[in-house]
């Protein structure tokens, strides 16, 4: 585990050093990219942590996704007021990350998975852009903390029961009636709050618009996934009461996921649209685990890698538009493409991997949990048909709205973009299409 830790720690020393800390993450991130054909099933690293295959990717993902908060962040390093405290709070969120994503311990696990929490919220609240950052903290924090509660009091409940909280070595429980059921929806609810499913949503497009781009970079790239990745974890110890409550979780997310791409074609903010799109990714992930099929938990895996590059790569996108316009607002930043041509290409390569075309990692994440709904339910065709077809809406009058038109002050062509925001969109996008070359590693 110190292999993980000891050079995250490094980095907080040297926190004033912006070129450290970014060329030390990306270090980092490569070597542990080479472990990635350790064949690991449980890969112990002391202290009560270890690994497998979906930690793996989990942890890889943060890495990656810190590293391109530091190249997208460089308005905060012109500022220099809050430098050094900049990168500490990012590097305090990645150990935490690393913590939960480690954790064999269910307590652990939910200590870090709270803890997680707080380094987010100052970067809402320390680096926003609108004093409304305050509510949209307070909404955050409110949604997560009202449904954390539950979920330890159910955790305290399992291990009186079975006399441990080791992760694999957890029982499932058998059904007890009403107790145990109301003890599935309290466990189950605290990661739902945070993925987010459908009704519990309205906390994330406040979250998105007043958050910082590091905020909304790691909300998009990280956070967003402990949610489906909670539920893979504790789903293990309620197999018979998840069958009774399966119907009503996927019932939700697909007709939530059809209302809110609805909802995305009435925005008019470029981050709220982000966001909301979102919702509707991680309502396929849902259903994913939730089935309890082998091909949706691969799907729901691969989905929520895409997803994170994807969301991710437009919300600097977006961030761009805002830096230099001073606007989010889509009927203001219409013909982008004659004021910025050179980012054309990248809103829309980002745009059409949103929208799951080929090759990226979306695609493949897409058909694997449609064939996965199918074989589950029939009548899942008609939810899957809307939301896709309204998902690929909503991306397309983003892209042709932003894209086309006449730009507000008739300017043609000039403002290109400065060469660490083509690398960061280049490094959101090379691993989002390229995986898919080697999707077996994901598979297995």
């Amino acid at each position: 585990m110190l292999k993980f830790m000891l050079p995250i720690i490094l980095l907080m020393k040297f926190s004033k050093e912006w070129k450290v800390a970014q060329v030390g993450m990306f270090f980092i991130s490569f070597i542990l990219s080479l472990h990635c054909y350790h064949n690991f099933y449980l890969f112990s690293l002391g202290f009560n942590l270890g690994m497998d295959y979906i930690s793996f990717i989990m942890i890889m993902l943060s890495f990656w996704v810190v590293s391109l908060i530091l190249i997208s962040s460089q308005k905060i390093k012109k500022l220099g007021n809050f430098n050094g405290m900049f990168i500490l709070v990012n590097m305090m969120l990645l150990a935490f990350l690393i913590l939960t994503f480690c954790s064999m311990d269910y307590l652990m696990f939910y200590i870090s998975f709270e803890a997680s929490l707080i380094p987010t919220l100052i970067l809402i609240l320390g680096w926003g852009y609108q004093p409304e950052r305050v509510q949209a903290g307070v909404y955050m924090l409110f949604y997560t903390l009202a449904f954390s509660l539950p979920l330890l009091v159910s955790l305290l409940a399992y291990y009186s029961v079975s006399g441990s909280l080791i992760i694999n070595l957890s029982s499932p429980l058998t059904s007890m009636g009403y107790v145990s059921k109301l003890w599935y929806i309290s466990t189950v609810l605290a990661f739902m709050v945070k993925l987010p499913m459908f009704m519990f949503h309205l906390w994330l497009p406040k979250a998105h618009v007043e958050a910082p781009i590091a905020g909304s970079m790691i909300l998009a790239g990280v956070l967003l996934k402990l949610g489906g990745y909670g539920l893979i974890r504790v789903l293990v110890m309620f197999q018979e009461n998840n069958k009774e409550f399966c119907w009503l979780w996927v019932s939700v997310s697909i007709m939530g996921g059809v209302y809110i791409s609805l909802v995305c074609m009435r925005q008019v903010d470029m981050k709220s649209l982000i966001a909301y799109s979102s919702v509707v990714h991680m309502s396929l992930v849902l259903c994913g685990v939730i089935i309890f099929s082998w091909w949706g938990l691969a799907g729901c895996m691969i989905l929520m890698v895409g997803h994170g590059l994807c969301s991710s790569g437009l919300f600097c996108l977006a961030n761009m538009v805002y830096e230099r316009t001073g606007s989010r607002s889509l009927m203001v930043n219409k013909g982008l493409l004659s004021f910025m041509p050179s980012m054309g290409l990248w809103w829309f390569l980002l745009s059409v991997s949103n929208m799951a075309s080929p090759p990226s990692l979306n695609l493949m994440g897409e058909i694997m949990l449609i064939l996965t709904m199918l074989s589950w339910s029939k009548l899942t065709i008609l939810g899957i048909s809307l939301l896709s077809f309204f998902s690929a809406s909503y991306t397309l009058y983003m892209y042709s709205l932003s894209q086309h038109g006449v730009f507000y002050n008739s300017l043609y062509s000039c403002c290109s973009g400065k060469v660490n925001e083509y690398l960061s969109l280049f490094l959101h996008w090379l691993p989002l299409n390229i995986m898919i070359l080697n999707s077996t590693l994901v598979m297995i």
